[in-house]
């Protein structure tokens, strides 16, 4: 079928503008309408989905992204796995602007975000512990580093609610805690990914010091964060589509899906007959 997909990416047009034969698809959602049409394309032999977050435009802020709807499409693709690359700034001196980290961890300082499909009937509770996955990551260190670019094997990332960057207080208390990358939108966007039975892998491509990190160094401002954005989307394009390429054949041996299974606490016992909430829509 032209819209299915078993990759999904979240990122802007500067990743789907550089295939041929891509077929735009308008998704509609139980949450409301995604953040744009997705794009679907055939990268190394591997149907993909690219949907940019913010709008192709940019013109969604972090805080009113619908975080949602935009997982709930992807599933609804097909998609098993998912690359969601992010700008972010630094929370510590040995991460510089330009590095890349593969964050193996999160903290989520948003507030007021719809963050959880699980609003019931069945009662349900999965682990955040390992979010996001060991295989992926693994995978997308040695893209990275294949690539030439510095990267950190493991990251931190602190979720704020933005629109705003933190103060330098914030900022210090953030680092202080050894938490090492910040952005606003990995929560609740890899966490939501999970919840419908998607491995994630994140790539923070860093564009700044954070407020407060560095002595000397200026605050950080829309503008720079930008720029430096701008002078390494090629970078972060080449490494992503690179990267579908190396995903495993069979993605449901990565066990996203399998890990919903002892997830139920509604105190009855699972049979073959149960049905996941989630996938009565899809």
């Amino acid at each position: 079928m032209a819209d299915r997909a078993e990759i999904g990416v979240f990122g802007g047009s500067g990743f789907y503008s550089l295939l041929e034969d891509v077929r735009e698809a308008k998704i509609d959602t139980p949450y409301g309408p995604p953040s744009d049409s997705f794009f679907l394309a055939t990268v190394a032999g591997r149907r993909v989905a690219f949907l940019p977050r913010h709008g192709r435009r940019h013109t969604i802020p972090p805080h009113r992204i619908n975080y949602r709807a935009n997982v709930w499409a992807m599933r609804s693709l097909g998609v098993k796995a998912v690359i969601s690359p992010c700008a972010a700034g630094s929370l510590a001196i040995g991460v510089k602007p330009g590095d890349f980290v593969v964050c193996d961890q999160f903290v989520d300082r948003t507030a007021g975000r719809s963050h959880t499909f699980f609003d019931g009937p069945i009662v349900t509770h999965l682990s955040s512990a390992e979010t996001y996955d060991p295989v992926l990551r693994g995978l997308a260190i040695q893209t990275i580093r294949d690539h030439g670019i510095t990267v950190h094997e493991r990251g931190t990332v602190v979720v704020i609610e933005g629109p705003r960057f933190s103060t330098k207080s914030e900022s210090k208390w953030f680092s202080d805690a050894g938490w090492e990358v910040i952005n606003m939108t990995q929560y609740p966007e890899a966490w939501l990914c999970r919840e419908l039975g998607m491995a994630v892998v994140n790539i923070s491509l860093i564009t700044d010091y954070d407020a407060g990190v560095l002595e000397g160094t200026e605050a950080v401002d829309a503008m720079s964060v930008l720029e430096v954005f701008a002078q390494n989307a090629e970078r972060i394009q080449k490494v992503v589509l690179d990267l579908i390429g190396r995903f495993p054949a069979d993605l449901d041996a990565l066990g996203a899906r399998a890990a919903l299974g002892p997830t139920r606490g509604d105190g009855h016992a699972m049979s073959d007959e149960d049905i996941r909430l989630f996938e009565t829509g899809l």
